[in-house]
């Protein structure tokens, strides 16, 4: 005999706004996949050759004139063509279809991550212009002169070269112009240099 326990059914979730469109979206999209799979399946794909060889035959047999079986020919691969060219459009605007959905979902995320890496970044850079210059008191040299120098901006850079000695200015210079090459950063570079 068994026994329900009280409190033990699951309650059924409504689906909300956001879930009816993806919903409908998806079913919009199978349909469309299901139509584009029918299309390929009713297609027949022969090679001009083949449909060539078919025709001679029946004009070896007498059942067609070579000029009806050339024009058969030429009627057949037109259609077949624009068959493919009408699958080839209808393929390439569900794939756009598809892009589209994506983006759609996928940008907010990218909007949010966007904005949390900026918050990231603005909270944790006085840290690292702290941490540069308690190196450069130190005496401890590292790779480059300015910690996580690839993440920074170029505003962020040109803040931080003020506190730099000629030497690690020079470093700073060698590792812009290997790396992104910036012009407003080089110019300031040579600017503080000038000043030094």
């Amino acid at each position: 005999m068994a026994t329900a326990k009280k409190g033990s059914k699951k309650q059924a979730t409504k689906p909300g706004p956001g879930n009816a469109g993806r919903a409908s979206s998806a079913a919009r999209g199978d349909k469309s996949v299901e139509a584009f799979r029918n299309a390929l399946e009713r297609s027949l794909v022969l090679s001009r050759e083949r449909l060539q060889e078919a025709v001679d035959d029946a004009v070896k047999r007498g059942r067609m004139t070579q000029s009806d079986a050339n024009e058969l020919v030429s009627r057949l691969v037109t259609r077949g063509r624009k068959q493919t060219d009408d699958l080839m459009k209808e393929l390439e605007r569900l794939l756009d279809q598809a892009r589209s959905e994506v983006e759609t979902r996928v940008a907010p995320t990218r909007r949010r991550v966007e904005r949390a890496t900026r918050r990231a970044r603005a909270a944790v850079d006085p840290a690292l212009v702290e941490a540069d210059k308690l190196r450069r008191r130190a005496g401890v040299r590292g790779s480059s002169p300015i910690s996580g120098y690839e993440a920074l901006n170029a505003t962020q850079v040109k803040s931080r070269l003020k506190d730099l000695s000629p030497a690690d200015l020079r470093k700073v210079r060698t590792q812009e112009k290997r790396g992104k090459a910036r012009k407003g950063v080089l110019d300031e570079i040579e600017k503080q240099l000038a000043n030094k």
